[in-house]
């Protein structure tokens, strides 16, 4: 299985968002994400580092694999424009 990255939470945002997913709020430090069509709803911590175990669980809950995240990861990452989702963020949190 290959390994996670270490990600911060609003790293962790910007991935699952340049999937689709949107925030629509934050409870405490957490981050609410949605996805139309999709039954969960995923809770991303805003700290510094997001746990492996944790990270592994969102993806879980998004029906997402640890190999197809790494694609999407490298993808996103090589993207000219690597930032789609940042407006989003900012939107809640300046």
């Amino acid at each position: 299985m290959p390994a996670l990255p270490q990600l911060s939470g609003r790293e962790t945002v910007q991935a699952f968002g340049s999937l689709g997913w949107k925030v629509v709020g934050q409870k405490g430090s957490h981050i609410i994400l949605i996805k139309d069509g999709h039954v969960a709803t995923l809770s991303v911590p805003e700290h510094k580092e997001v746990a492996k175990g944790t990270l592994r669980s969102l993806l879980r809950s998004a029906g997402l694999t640890v190999s197809g995240f790494l694609f999407v990861m490298k993808k996103y990452l090589s993207s000219p424009f690597p930032s789609l989702f940042i407006h989003y963020v900012h939107r809640y949190f300046g």
